[in-house]
């Protein structure tokens, strides 16, 4: 049901986000854009008054345009994937974010009880790291509480690498999308320069709308790492979260276990 609701998110993210860039290349003929190279003082006119009267929406559809459907699809497409991932992320730690105190009290009544099975029960019943871990221990608490320790500590390990799954992604897309705008960047940079060169005059007007245009791709990436940024460190901090409880939990589950040696194994 997670990775259900996980594939139907991202989709969902990507099929909203693929839709918005080829509208965006679909107003964007090659006409518009060799009329931006002729006549840069009157685009940037047009295009101040498009802004004013379509609002923020409008604003940053111009700005896309600008900067070259090419690099700033790939920014966006790194965006999407990116957002994808993160959410992801954010559902499962969302799923496995469960409270530990009211699961181990079930637990340490049913062993208090010296009924093992009942507290497999719960453990299988409850979702999260930490009933999978209890529930490996539990597999294994006739042969001692040291076995059930090395259990518990080679499954955890298991836990926080599912926790950790796809954060690579993430990180990729956060160098990605502001490598993609410098790439964007020295290529405008370089068109820039062969338009001047056709035009034979260092005209300012010239000078500035090419390196204005160039610059948006970087403006694009950097923007795009730093919302990745935030998403990625509020999902550390979130998985930073889980991983104390498993702690936490280890640590009570293992009393109780030594608790339930004493009371049932030393009779």
């Amino acid at each position: 049901m997670k990775k259900l609701f996980a594939i139907l998110a991202i989709f969902g993210i990507m099929s909203v986000g693929l839709s918005s860039v080829l509208l965006a290349q679909e107003t964007t003929p090659a006409e518009q854009t060799e009329q931006v190279a002729s006549a840069p003082v009157e685009t940037e006119s047009a295009a101040v008054q498009e802004t004013t009267n379509g609002g923020f929406h409008q604003a940053l559809k111009t700005k896309f345009i600008e900067g070259g459907a090419g690099f700033m699809s790939l920014i966006a497409i790194a965006l999407i994937l990116g957002l994808a991932f993160s959410l992801e992320r954010i559902i499962y730690l969302s799923l496995a974010d469960v409270d530990p105190k009211p699961f181990l009290g079930k637990i340490g009544d049913a062993l208090d009880r010296g009924d093992v099975e009942a507290a497999k029960d719960v453990a299988r019943n409850t979702r999260g790291p930490v009933a999978s871990i209890v529930y490996q221990g539990l597999l294994r608490l006739d042969q001692g509480a040291d076995v059930v320790e090395r259990s518990i500590v080679s499954y955890g390990g298991v836990q926080s690498g599912l926790l950790e799954r796809n954060l690579s992604w993430i990180t990729l897309f956060i160098a990605l999308a502001p490598s993609l705008g410098f790439l964007g960047t020295v290529i405008g940079m370089v068109q820039a320069f062969d338009d001047i060169q056709r035009a034979g005059d260092m005209s300012p007007t010239i000078v500035a709308g090419g390196m204005k245009v160039a610059l948006i791709t970087t403006v694009g990436g950097l923007i795009v790492a730093l919302i990745l940024q935030v998403i990625y460190n509020y999902i550390l901090t979130k998985m930073e979260g889980i991983l104390n409880k498993m702690e936490d939990a280890s640590i009570t589950f293992l009393d109780q276990v030594i608790k339930y040696n004493v009371k049932y194994k030393n009779l």
